[in-house]
């Protein structure tokens, strides 16, 4: 039988006439297409003995961080190993099998040290690059990110998918304080490939960090074009947006982008309720009135307490809990937060330190203890990191760490903070940054 190549000219078990629909997940995994999982499935109904192919369904899965999801990954996996014995795979289809079971065994950081070998192997694969480039996001390490893909830049130039490429490097740019880069490779992948939602949102990145919230708003008007065939990572690119309108006071915008966009699908994903809980915290700091907005949350994050699977997740369950005042909701999620502790797994060390402490701050600053809640914030900061996610979305906890040190009178940690927030988003004062400033000159004035 002839071997059929990937869109990365890479070699593949698939028969000839499946790398048409093969092409089509990759090219789905690289845009957040709303249709990859279709097409995936329609893969794997063609060509059950795909080994490759159900390692990426597995591999999907435990991106999830759903907790009945491990199940299905679990089975993805003896799928995989079975199609390895019986229609076999090659050495690098091999691997992405291999990176699966390591992450099962609690272990993604051989699962990504695993592709990154494929990918040093085959610096063109586009597949093994964005696979490698969500491990790494969601385990909070953006220079190993950065080093991925500049890595491979070099063997890049005539890629089809180029454009992409360029989109995960403006993020790691982004997220590695050279701002200016990014923005210039973020505009560059954006124009090569114009559906890249990632390489859209690295841009909006820059934007939100250094304070230049109309430019922003400018970026991403006119641009639905790069989101609306996407997944739910629509609705993140529609938070970026709100945090623009957030940033210059405009929040009747920002509430109205909440119901019809960013909340239009009550869905719940561990990735749409950040979206969510986050911005209601924003909000309510900002002392806006955000109604009755927090009980959906609320009555989905109780659902959720149980799952364990990543500390991110946790955390936006928490500040859900909080702010729909299920106090005691959030003290068993704590609780199982700490029992994760004693557990064996990477996830489960994150879970204990920090994410545990900054869960115990933000409890303490739902009651009004504001000491308390700085004293574990503050704890928590160094290793905040490692919990995943981006720089803007762990934003939310510097700024209640701010605001809790600032309702507890500790004016000048408050401002060592903000000082540090400021120069980590390249020197400039956002919005919130400028308000805090205001508001402690006369906290300070009173106190002397």
């Amino acid at each position: 039988m002839p071997q059929a190549h990937d869109l990365s000219g890479l070699p593949t078990t698939l028969p000839p006439d499946g790398i048409g629909s093969w092409n089509r997940v990759i090219h789905g995994i690289l845009s957040h297409a709303a249709a990859t999982g279709p097409d995936l499935a329609a893969v794997l109904a063609a060509s059950p003995g795909f080994a490759l192919g159900h390692a990426v369904r597995g591999l999907s899965c435990l991106l999830l961080a759903r907790a009945e999801m491990v199940a299905v990954a679990r089975a993805a996996h003896d799928t995989a190993l079975a199609a390895l014995r019986d229609s076999g795979a090659t050495p690098r289809e091999a691997a992405f099998v291999h990176a699966l079971g390591d992450w099962l065994d609690g272990r993604p950081t051989r699962a990504a040290a695993r592709l990154q070998i494929v990918l040093d192997h085959f610096p063109r694969d586009a597949l093994a690059m964005k696979m490698l480039q969500a491990i790494h996001f969601i385990m909070g390490r953006p220079q190993s990110m950065r080093a991925s893909v500049e890595g491979v830049l070099g063997a890049w130039g005539d890629h089809p998918a180029r454009g992409y490429l360029l989109g995960c490097h403006a993020f790691t740019l982004e997220e590695t304080g050279e701002f200016a880069l990014a923005e210039r490779t973020g505009r560059a992948g954006v124009d090569l490939a114009p559906d890249d939602a990632w390489g859209l949102h690295a841009v909006a990145h820059v934007y939100d960090t250094t304070g230049q919230s109309r430019a922003g708003l400018d970026w991403l008007s006119g641009r639905e074009g790069a989101r609306v065939h996407c997944n739910n990572f629509r609705y993140h690119v529609w938070w970026h947006r709100a945090l623009l309108h957030l940033d210059l006071g405009e929040y009747d915008r920002v509430l109205a982008l909440y119901d019809a966009e960013i909340r239009a699908d009550r869905t719940d994903d561990y990735r749409d309720i950040a979206n969510a809980a986050s911005l209601l915290a924003r909000l309510e700091l900002e002392r806006v009135d955000v109604g009755a907005r927090w009980d959906e949350l609320a009555d989905l994050a109780e659902a959720r307490t149980r799952d364990g699977c990543l500390a991110f997740a946790d955390l936006h369950y928490v500040l859900a809990l909080c702010g729909g005042g299920r106090d005691e909701s959030a003290s068993a999620l704590v609780a199982r937060m700490e029992a994760d502790g004693r557990k064996q797994g990477e996830a489960q060390r994150i879970i204990a330190h920090p994410a545990r402490d900054v869960a115990r701050g933000l409890q303490a600053f739902a009651r009004g203890d504001y000491a308390l809640a700085w004293a574990h914030l503050r704890g928590a900061r160094a290793e905040l990191p490692s919990i995943g996610g981006s720089h803007a979305q762990r934003d939310v906890f510097d700024r209640i760490a701010i605001e809790a040190a600032l309702r507890a009178g500790a004016l000048g940690a408050a401002e060592d903070l903000m000082r540090d927030r400021t120069s980590r988003r390249g020197g400039r004062m956002d919005g919130f940054a400028r308000a805090r400033r205001s508001a402690a000159g006369p906290v300070r004035a009173r106190a002397v």
